[in-house]
């Protein structure tokens, strides 16, 4: 393989890379910290954000802290963002804290916390937690997988059985190990996959138009991580040039797709604040096994699939979500 490349309101501002995210207040005397690790408006964080939200008011006071790791991403930044949180910890006292992604996990919870009094919540954190060293005794979570070997078995199925695929995605953290579970996958299918993680819009432009060249089909990583990209912009050329299958495991990459075996953000944060509040009532986090999540949806871009004229199995476009 080649690689080119979760809290009521304080009384007091609390600002974090120039954010503060408010809640309304609950008269619950616990407190619960949510530290995203990232920021408003990145599609993956405010679902997981309203899964959280919508079963976690009304049983504590709620804060969060968007440690906005995915637009800065040097290890400078991520070590002062958590030094950030782990102030905000120490001053404010809260009963439960809940992190999402990896960022979070790592620069927060395993640099600091291990073993710690604190209780900690962890969820979105991609594929493994093993390198954390999780679980600690203070540490449970909910782990975030995708139906890799699905997708690419339907992948090698609508090319007309093409085991040469191309991956493409931002040249992140995330990115990378999703890359390297794809990569696995791949293996274990005997497909052949070139891995291609870019900086910036126009560097996807081209490695797009080559891989519909090059490539039996395409697996459309995140585009989170690159700075310069504009949706509408990307999703008019995505499709202009679709002419081989594309397939994602993300729903906010299905503008640029074909077809999508996606997991739901939701998930991820109604587990994680349901065990949040089983922790408030006594339940110690050791006690709570580490999961992954289970739930998956199927989409379907109408628009790119009339370009690539690729026919599907009636079922699977019955069972899919659409979008053009």
């Amino acid at each position: 393989m080649k690689y080119k490349h979760l809290i009521a309101v304080s009384a007091a501002s609390l600002f974090l890379s120039g954010l503060f995210v408010p809640f309304a207040a609950s008269s619950g005397a616990s407190k619960c910290l949510y530290v995203s690790s990232y920021h408003r408006g990145y599609a993956w964080s405010d679902a997981l954000e309203q899964g959280l939200r919508d079963v976690l008011t009304g049983h504590c006071e709620i804060r969060q802290i968007d440690m906005d790791t995915k637009r800065n991403k040097s290890v400078e930044f991520k070590q002062a963002a958590a030094v950030k949180v782990k102030q905000e910890i120490e001053s404010w006292q809260p009963d439960v804290v809940i992190v999402s992604d990896d960022n979070a996990a790592k620069y927060v919870v395993e640099q600091y916390y291990r073993d710690a009094d604190i209780p900690f919540v962890f969820s979105g954190v991609n594929w493994t937690v093993k390198e954390y060293g999780f679980p600690y005794s203070n540490v449970t979570g909910i782990i975030e997988v995708a139906p890799l070997e699905a997708m690419l078995t339907h992948a090698i199925k609508y090319s007309g059985g093409s085991k040469k695929a191309i991956y493409l995605g931002a040249d992140t953290l995330t990115e990378k190990k999703n890359l390297d579970r794809v990569a696995q996958a791949s293996q274990k299918l005997g497909i052949e996959l070139e891995g291609i993680l870019v900086p910036n819009a126009s560097e996807w432009k081209a490695s797009y138009k080559a891989a519909q060249e090059n490539a039996g089909f395409i697996v459309m990583g995140s585009y989170s991580g690159i700075s310069d990209w504009d949706k509408t912009e990307m999703a008019a050329f995505a499709l202009e040039h679709a002419k081989k299958l594309v397939v994602t495991n993300h729903d906010w990459m299905m503008p640029f797709s074909t077809i999508g075996f996606t997991k739901i953000p939701q998930e991820h944060g109604e587990w994680a604040a349901q065990t949040a509040i089983e922790i408030l009532n006594g339940k110690s986090p050791g006690e709570i096994p580490i999961v992954a999540n289970r739930d998956w949806d199927l989409w379907i871009n109408t628009s790119h699939l009339e370009s690539t004229r690729i026919t599907l199995p009636r079922k699977f476009v019955r069972k899919a979500k659409k979008v053009n």
